[in-house]
């Protein structure tokens, strides 16, 4: 293929040059478009037709106040952004990353992965200083290094092994993994991976990795569990030494919206019940008196044990409900 003349290359950086000024601003004239181009009005008409050609709508107004404007496709354009645009759309999506917004962390880590892909190297410092100098408060994750987010995310998006120190009781030990996908609960990152070493799904949290490195060793994707239900699975129950399941007389949105993801699994049972499952270290009894509080019917569905200890527990409440010595009357004044 032969390289492009000198003529095309200023053609072809002087009309994305006019696509970046018509996202800038609502409407311009051709006259202004001319200046900032350093060409004749003629020339934008030119430069219109071609972006027009390749599918970008701009809308030409006549009369006061009109001139040029780019209208909304049937698809979303390429966005062109300046240095400083680039640099806080990016730490802005670092700081989407932990948001509080269901999703909003996964969609704010996909798009920062594209933006990573592109961002110059010269621009790179500068986000990664202006990203450590924002802190959050409140129930966002615990801080996570934005360049071992960005190295998982571009491990998952290339397909490609990633290696990492991760704790095993008093250990730490080294481990090798397949990423799939990185899933934000309502606390915490995690990563769900094929852990090569034991042939087997695990989700990892990405606070508690050290020593984060991408392989240049490619994989061939296999069929994979659903990753933000196995890892909430893994979170709110099959961590747990002790576990439990309960169906509760209410709607599974019902419920959800009164529990946390992190601390619970609720699945729709139909007929307007749904079934709760987590889990505790030590005793089922917080996990009991919780779905209690909910307020609605249930039922125990495993494991019996907690049914008996259910009863227990409902004898101590209603002796503490016995009525008290009845107070004095206070003395007519």
């Amino acid at each position: 293929m032969e390289a492009a003349s000198g003529t095309e290359r200023g053609t072809t950086e002087r009309v994305l040059t006019l696509l970046g000024l018509l996202q800038q601003r609502q409407v311009w004239t051709a006259r202004e478009l001319a200046e900032r181009l350093g060409v004749t009005p003629r020339t934008v008409r030119r430069d219109v037709e071609r972006l027009r050609t390749l599918g970008y709508p701009v809308h030409a107004c006549h009369g006061v106040g009109g001139g040029y404007q780019l209208g909304r496709g049937q698809e979303l354009p390429p966005l062109l952004l300046d240095d400083e645009e680039a640099i806080v759309t990016a730490v802005s999506l670092l700081g989407g990353a932990g948001a509080a917004v269901a999703g909003a962390g996964d969609v704010a880590l996909r798009a920062l992965a594209k933006l990573d892909r592109v961002l110059p190297t010269r621009l790179r410092h500068e986000v990664q200083a202006l990203s450590g100098s924002v802190e959050s408060f409140g129930g966002g994750h615990p801080p996570v290094d934005p360049d071992v987010l960005m190295t998982l995310a571009r491990a998952c998006r290339d397909e490609v092994e990633a290696g990492f120190d991760y704790p095993a009781g008093d250990r730490v030990r080294r481990r090798r993994v397949e990423p799939y996908r990185l899933v934000a609960s309502d606390r915490r990152w995690y990563l769900l991976a094929f852990d090569l070493d034991r042939a087997d799904w695990r989700s990892f949290r990405v606070d508690r990795m050290t020593e984060v490195a991408a392989r240049t060793w490619r994989f061939r994707p296999r069929a994979a569990p659903e990753a933000a239900a196995y890892v909430q699975e893994g979170v709110a129950n099959r961590v747990y030494p002790l576990r439990a399941r309960f169906l509760v007389h209410a709607s599974a949105d019902t419920v959800r919206a009164q529990i946390p993801a992190s601390a619970a699994v609720v699945r729709p049972c139909g007929s307007g019940r749904c079934e709760v499952r987590s889990g505790a270290d030590h005793s089922l009894d917080f996990v009991l008196m919780h779905v209690l509080l909910l307020g609605h019917d249930f039922e125990i569905l495993d494991p019996p044990e907690l049914a008996h200890r259910a009863r227990t527990l409902a004898e101590k409440l209603l002796s503490a409900g016995v009525t008290a010595a009845p107070t004095h009357r206070m003395a007519d004044s």
